[in-house]
């Protein structure tokens, strides 16, 4: 039991619902274009060009994340990627009106789920701490 309930273990969980969490977002970005194609703020230009790129992008860090070589990488994109797409949820937030299909205090837990979802993505693809030789230089 002692095994089961490891850092490691946790890790590889907070890995897998980053991947799933990017992966099947990415995918969505193909398959439920109008959506988020809504939720872009109309300051950005070219909106669907936007969500086809991100989902793309989703798409290739996500699967980055399932080598250990890229995956420190592939984390720091995911972070990149997720604060480049914040203003769609704050314009979410401050425009409830525009989007009646939920109350404004869904769209303020977007917002935390988002900050959590950072936290997640560093702590779950930071590499394991390397093992000192013991060898002070």
């Amino acid at each position: 039991m002692k095994n089961f309930l490891s850092v490691t273990t946790f890790k590889s969980l907070g890995l897998g619902i980053v991947f799933l969490w990017f992966f099947v977002g990415g995918v969505g970005h193909f398959t439920n274009a109008e959506f988020f194609v809504a939720i872009v703020p109309p300051w950005v230009p070219l909106p669907l060009w936007a969500v086809y790129t991100s989902g793309v992008i989703e798409i290739v860090l996500a699967a980055l994340l399932l080598w250990p070589k890229s995956r420190a990488l592939a984390g720091w994109g995911l972070i990149a990627l997720t604060i480049a797409v914040t203003p769609a949820n704050i314009h979410m937030f401050m425009n409830p009106e525009l989007f009646p299909q939920a109350p404004q205090s869904a769209y303020l837990f977007r917002l935390v789920v988002q900050v959590l979802l950072l936290l997640l993505i560093w702590w779950s693809t930071r590499p394991p701490p390397r093992k000192s030789s013991g060898i002070d230089v």
